[in-house]
């Protein structure tokens, strides 16, 4: 079968020939409807070196996946060949307490884990290939009718992430509340589409690229904003003079993480989803009082379950750019290069 294979680190990932899998006992091996293409990936590529994850490459990429049930495994039941599937991303031990909850992205014996802090994708053969070896079933979860594997595959990320996040601060989110999300690319216009549907909040978003405040718009943001000099002063006057109840930053750099500081309201959420790999200083005075710093990691099983639902009710629908297998890397030089609205999805 054909794989999208990253076999070193510091390297662009190679379409190559891989064996078929075979799936063991409780395993499962699902034929790709649809892989989604992360930034995440583009930091495997091109930033991590041996020694800074607790795997290492050779594997194949992809870690937002669904599909069809291909083959099942010795004692693998409550699912049939050709059901269609989503596969939750994270891969814990479980065993311990957050994984049996469901939260394997948390899982707290990672020793244990088929792969540590990993998953299909990371560190394991994930999506971008014909066909997909899933660990243990209990990764996998039933799509709604009405809903395609292609439609699917990124909502296991860029649906689940930002999910989560919004539903951290859901009890600071009523009528009257603000929520900023900076950012507004693949997760992000996800984001604001989740905010609209969850959330009575009036919603801005702000970007550096106006064809993403311009989807933002069409996502339902109530404002959108160039994030420059007068960024923190127009959020300001949109709120009274308070600052945003929640504001959720989906680049992490050093530049946004100063916005969001500089716009959160005191009793206010301030949420860190990118992982551009800046920094903000907290001290007591840095930040409105009382205002929390939070950091994310994608979800819960459970999460994933209410966000296929949304999804396949027509609450939330991924901007999506589909692409072939031997078209991957063009999808991720496209998205690399800031030349892709939404997700990009490899459909083999």
């Amino acid at each position: 079968m054909r794989a999208l294979r990253l076999m070193a680190w510091k390297s662009e990932a190679e379409l190559t020939e891989a064996p078929a899998p075979t799936p063991g006992p409780g395993q499962v091996v699902i034929k790709i409807g649809g892989a989604g293409a992360c930034h995440s990936d583009l930091h495997l590529m091109h930033d991590f070196t041996a020694g800074s994850l607790p795997w290492s490459p050779p594997f194949t990429l992809g870690h937002e996946n669904a599909g069809w049930v291909h083959e099942l495994g010795v004692g693998v039941t409550g699912l049939e060949v050709g059901q269609p599937v989503a596969v939750m991303g994270a891969w814990g031990c479980g065993v311990c307490q957050r994984c049996r909850l469901g939260i394997d992205a948390y899982c707290e014996d990672p020793d244990r884990a088929p792969i540590p802090s990993g998953g299909g994708g990371l560190g394991l053969d994930g999506g971008m290939a014909d066909l997909m070896l899933v660990d243990n079933a209990r990764h996998l979860i039933a799509l709604p009718e009405g809903l395609t594997p292609a439609q699917a595959a990124p909502l296991t990320d860029a649906g689940l992430t930002p999910y989560h996040a919004v539903r951290r601060s859901l009890p600071k989110l009523m009528p009257g509340s603000t929520a900023v999300i900076i950012g507004v690319g693949g997760l992000g216009h996800v984001g604001v589409q989740i905010l609209k549907a969850v959330t009575a909040a009036q919603v801005i978003a702000v970007d550096t690229r106006q064809e993403a405040l311009d989807l933002a718009t069409g996502c339902g943001a109530d404002q959108a904003l160039l994030a420059d000099d007068s960024t923190v002063a127009a959020i300001r006057d949109a709120t009274s003079g308070h600052g945003a109840d929640v504001v959720i930053d989906m680049v992490g750099s050093d530049e946004t993480l100063a916005l969001a500081g500089q716009s959160v309201r005191t009793l206010g959420d301030l949420t860190l989803v990118g992982i551009a790999g800046g920094t903000l200083p907290v001290s007591f005075f840095s930040l409105p009082y009382e205002a929390s710093v939070q950091s994310t990691y994608w979800g819960s099983r459970p999460e994933l379950i209410e966000v296929l639902d949304l999804a396949a009710r027509g609450l939330i629908a991924p901007k999506v750019t589909t692409f072939g297998l031997d078209q991957a890397m063009e999808a991720y030089r496209r998205m690399r290069a800031g030349e892709l609205l939404g997700r990009a999805v490899i459909v083999p």
